[in-house]
């Protein structure tokens, strides 16, 4: 059986330096807010190119904790309206409803599947006050469009980066485009921990303290509170771990981008969609990263059950769209076609770290083997 993903596999690659890493801050007698997290701060911003990294802990606190600095500092207020794509996952619409904001739904790029610049035009009101691009399965979103129209109408940028670490347009990457960008470093990110952990980096140094101080009890200083926050750190022991796989991330993307090569190259059923490009993304190799290699079918379940028949474990990211989830049920009356259809007919093939030429290959033939069957 080839898994979708293997994080012992992973690990295993690293197993001696997340050792010695973890041994280090067991040693030290210090496990929250010491010198690990001080050096993966240091080393994630410069990574993406910001200035300031803030650990938290979790991709979805990330996005929680900007909106809510924001409020703080005055730039955004309850009921105002934040656009984000309808195909998202769940988690980028949570922040927005938590801090009692309005999202405002609007249907992918559909080529990319990633925030479309002229959708979000179309979508602009007078209570618009922020975009929230997904850089979605890995993709870079076309932020240099998006950037133009959130400087055209005073809006806010927060990127959710939550899939795309090391992803770039012009070498500029992720975490450097959006005045905020969320970043997730749950386990089967592209950059994971050894558990939940999550960041924010920004080149704005009065959300950045702003920041230090909500996931923290909204203290700035010890005892002292400016703020009614929450404890939401990124403890010692995950800033170890993320720091030794941070060294390995680039290599880790080079073999994702020889596996998405090879199944490009390879697949040619036309029952089997293959992942496309928006324009941006040819201006550099780097714009995708492929957390996930995604196709489409219109018989998704039975492509899925094919695959698993030949051997090939797949997921699929994701089955049911926010607005037409249970907790959103005053959006379930919405309808967004596009993306509808993609909750339908997605599906995600292995594209791991530790995934082999000779077993992508073996991907490939059986994806070309599938004949449209309608058992499952």
């Amino acid at each position: 059986m080839i898994n979708f993903l293997s994080l012992q596999e992973v690990n295993t690659q690293y197993r001696n330096d997340l050792v010695e890493a973890c041994a280090r801050v067991i040693d030290s007698g210090w496990y929250i807010g010491g010198n690990e997290l001080t050096q993966f701060e240091k080393d994630f911003a410069y990574y993406c190119g910001a200035k300031h990294c803030i650990g938290v802990a979790n991709g979805l606190d990330a996005l929680i904790l900007t909106l809510r600095a924001w409020k703080e500092l005055g730039k955004l207020k309850e009921g105002d309206e934040v656009i984000v794509p309808a195909n998202t996952y769940i988690a980028t619409v949570l922040a927005i409803t938590e801090n009692r904001l309005i999202p405002v739904l609007v249907e992918p790029d559909s080529h990319s599947f990633n925030l479309c610049p002229d959708n979000v035009e179309a979508a602009i009101t007078a209570k618009t006050r922020a975009l929230m691009p997904v850089h979605l399965y890995g993709q870079l979103a076309d932020m240099p469009k998006l950037l133009k129209i959130a400087e055209r109408h005073d809006l806010l940028i927060l990127e959710d980066s939550a899939q795309a670490h090391g992803a770039s347009v012009n070498a500029r990457r992720a975490g450097s485009w959006g005045h905020a960008s969320a970043f997730s470093f749950y386990p089967g990110k592209n950059l994971g921990a050894l558990g939940d952990a999550g960041a924010i980096t920004t080149n704005d140094g009065e959300l950045e303290q702003t920041l230090r101080a909500l996931r923290n009890y909204g203290s700035h200083e010890k005892y002292k509170n400016l703020y009614r926050g929450v404890n939401s750190r990124l403890d010692e022991i995950q800033a170890a771990m993320l720091s030794v796989k941070l060294k390995y991330l680039d290599a880790s993307t080079a073999h994702r981008k020889e596996i998405a090569d090879i199944y490009m190259k390879g697949i040619n059923n036309p029952l089997i969609y293959l992942p496309l490009s928006t324009s941006v993304s040819a201006l550099t190799l780097d714009a995708h990263v492929w957390h996930l290699f995604v196709v489409r079918s219109e018989m998704r379940d039975a492509l899925q059950a094919h695959l698993l028949r030949e051997g090939v474990q797949t997921l699929v990211h994701y089955p049911i769209p926010p607005h037409q989830q249970q907790a959103y049920c005053y959006l379930n009356h919405l309808s967004f076609p596009l993306t509808e259809r993609i909750h339908r007919e997605v599906l995600s093939l292995p594209i791991g770290p530790t995934i082999s030429r000779e077993q992508a290959y073996q991907v490939v033939a059986a994806c070309n083997s599938f004949r449209g069957s309608s058992l499952v």
